[in-house]
């Protein structure tokens, strides 16, 4: 125990004088009268580093870009997120992922944060992940996405419940409630 808290302060003295021996960075001068902005956490290029980063690992390329779940992930990035005319067709109608590449070129970078923190879709899009996101890993996915450049199709239009979409698509059967069994006598 003695040793486990000597090792836990020393680190703790390293880490406070590492951080003591850093030069303090230089702050822009503020014009007088007006407001000092902030800045981001990130450059430009970790906003897209953290933008790819989160296309792959949040799972918006399994669905956005055409192949990329079937391929193992080795779709050419120029093919990232152009959406794709495979239907999602459950209780809710039919989906489709969209093309976002062209979705994001119709908005600035505000209009993204606020349509992506209130996000509400349909299945078996994981729009609560979206909301969940952080506002800068949001902005991360704008710019990167932003980045690719306008290219492909729209994706196909919503079908409504009863409307069969045309092939390729996944049906959903979603098993039917079970019967309630009957209270205990």
């Amino acid at each position: 125990m003695q040793r486990n808290m000597r090792f836990a302060v020393g680190s703790l003295a390293l880490l406070v004088l590492a951080g003591c021996g850093r030069a303090p960075e230089a702050a822009e001068p503020v014009e007088p009268g007006r407001a000092a902005t902030a800045v981001d956490p990130l450059d430009e290029p970790g906003l897209l580093a953290r933008g790819e980063y989160l296309a792959v690992t949040s799972g918006c390329n399994d669905c956005h870009s055409p192949g990329y779940a079937e391929s193992g992930g080795r779709t050419p990035r120029e093919q990232w997120l152009l959406g794709t005319p495979i239907g999602w067709n459950g209780p809710w109608g039919t989906t489709y992922a969209a093309n976002l590449r062209l979705k994001v070129q119709g908005m600035d970078e505000a209009s993204w944060l606020d349509y992506t923190a209130t996000l509400h879709t349909r299945p078996p899009m994981p729009d609560f992940g979206v909301r969940a996101m952080s506002e800068e890993d949001r902005r991360a996915l704008f710019r990167f996405i932003r980045s690719l450049g306008p290219g492909g199709e729209p994706a196909p239009a919503y079908l409504p419940p009863g409307r069969q979409p045309p092939l390729p698509f996944v049906r959903w059967h979603l098993p039917a409630p079970a019967a309630a069994a009957p209270a205990p006598g």
